[in-house]
């Protein structure tokens, strides 16, 4: 988000200014949180005492900012951090939700060892039947879910991960840390979100979501498959390339 330029050019700009810095300083400091609905212009208008120019002048500049996002009949509303993550890099959830300038929170909802199932061998691209350790997780960016992660990890290739109960800290960077990847393959979709996804991440049933999936591999073995699903207003994915040389 950029900063918001705080002088008036018009001149006689301290009510301008005392608008912009009351509602920069409310989205700022969280008392109003990604979301929250904005005064109407006609409530701004009568609790300053200024004309609807005014107060339309100043939300416009906070939604140049990127601090608010105006809606056509709905109203004006705090605008959610949008992240950005790199398509072709194994990127860290937490330094995701950290460079966004908000607290990064981990929660592991369910762990089980099984035997693979067919999905997980279709998944995996495991050849034969196996152990597989299957996590479900959030990660919170402040006080609300960021992503939902889904992880199956091949015992036979991270046997060491039987013994971790994957509490206080996420999968993602206790396997970078042991196991050296050698491969990895993501695929970039856009789903709908069901009702254990809408419940996971606080969204509504049915609002767009953006799945990346990713399977690692370590010297040909299969290592993990893992699924994160964002809601599709708060990630973007981002790829850097140069022609090809054929």
């Amino acid at each position: 988000m950029s900063v918001i330029e705080t002088a008036d050019a018009e001149g006689g700009g301290s009510l301008h200014q005392r608008i912009l810095s009351n509602i920069s300083e409310k989205i700022l400091s969280g008392a109003w949180a990604p979301g929250h609905r904005i005064p109407f212009e006609h409530e701004l208008t009568t609790e300053y005492n200024c004309s609807r120019m005014t107060v339309n002048k100043a939300l416009s500049q906070l939604a140049k900012a990127g601090l608010i996002e105006r809606r056509r009949r709905s109203g004006s509303f705090v605008r959610r951090p949008q992240s950005q993550a790199a398509v072709l890099e194994i990127q860290d959830i937490r330094l995701e939700v950290e460079a966004l300038g908000l607290s990064y929170r981990y929660e592991r909802v369910a762990r089980h060892k099984r035997r693979s199932s067919a999905e997980d061998r279709s998944l995996l691209e495991l050849d034969a039947v196996g152990s597989v350790l299957a996590l479900e997780c959030r990660h919170f960016a402040g006080k609300r879910p960021f992503a939902h992660e889904q992880r199956l990890i091949n015992l036979a290739a991270v046997p060491e991960a039987i013994d971790e109960e994957f509490l206080a800290i996420a999968p993602g960077p206790w396997l970078i840390g042991r196991v050296p990847w050698s491969e990895a393959e993501h695929r970039i979709r856009a789903v709908a979100a069901d009702r254990h996804i809408a419940a996971a991440l606080d969204i509504e049933a049915g609002a767009p979501c953006l799945v990346v999936e990713r399977r690692t591999w370590s010297a040909e073995h299969p290592v993990t498959h893992v699924r994160f699903t964002y809601a599709a207003e708060s990630h973007t994915l981002v790829a850097r390339f140069r022609p090809s040389q054929g």
